[in-house]
């Protein structure tokens, strides 16, 4: 249950809320990990604007303080889809609304018959986790964001159109969240206090080549 919006970030930060007391003892583990990519991120942050006076703006620190955040509410949104291949945790059931909720029927019909198979969940549960984990990690270190981005995008257009009939969802909001994931895509939001301005200088587009530098073209 919420209280307000600072008790809760501060019981998420130590461990204590509700998807992690779940964890056990491995919500330290969990609570330990988010806080060295949190650390990670401001380190980062700070490296880049001593190093690069052109990511000195306003416009490159909301872009930063923008992917922290987002990146924050993928790691802990992938926390309600533990424990992995089970058919107990959140993943199971938000799915399984997409049954009765989807916009279109051979959405419904294809989480049904697909999707919620057995085996076919557990591995759709394990894919869920660690994609949601790679969102979290690529945002707030700003690593292939513009991949990321793209594939965000994706993702999320299909909670918005799966959980579209849900009368307890907003579908608005899944409009806003894959908006941001495109803007962090285009901008190239990972340019901006992140580890993609670091691997821009070091392979400059048109001035470097190899598959090294088509991937930092492409992902970054």
């Amino acid at each position: 249950m919420r209280t307000d919006p600072f008790t809760d970030t501060w019981l998420f930060l130590i461990g204590q809320q509700n998807d992690e007391v779940a964890l056990g003892y491995g919500r330290w583990l969990v609570a330990a990990g988010f806080a060295l990519l949190v650390l990670a991120s401001i380190i980062i942050a700070i490296r880049e604007w001593i190093e690069d006076p052109v990511q000195r703006t306003g416009r490159d620190v909301t872009l930063w303080a923008l992917r922290a955040l987002i990146g924050g509410m993928w790691f802990q949104g992938m926390l309600w889809k533990l424990p992995l291949a089970s058919t107990e945790n959140g993943l199971y059931y938000w799915t399984g609304e997409e049954v009765t909720n989807a916009a279109f029927a051979i959405h419904r019909t294809f989480v049904r018959s697909v999707l919620l198979a057995t085996p076919n969940f557990y591995i759709l549960d394990v894919l869920v986790f660690f994609t949601e984990l790679t969102f979290a990690i690529s945002l707030l270190l700003g690593l292939g964001v513009r991949i990321v981005g793209a594939v965000g995008v994706l993702f999320v257009a299909q909670l918005w159109l799966g959980l579209y009939l849900q009368p307890q969802e907003w579908p608005w909001t899944y409009v806003f969240l894959g908006g941001l994931m495109a803007l962090f895509s285009v901008f190239g939001a990972g340019r901006s206090l992140g580890l993609d301005a670091e691997l821009r200088r070091r392979y400059p587009p048109g001035l470097t080549f190899g598959w090294a530098a088509r991937l930092v073209r492409i992902a970054t």
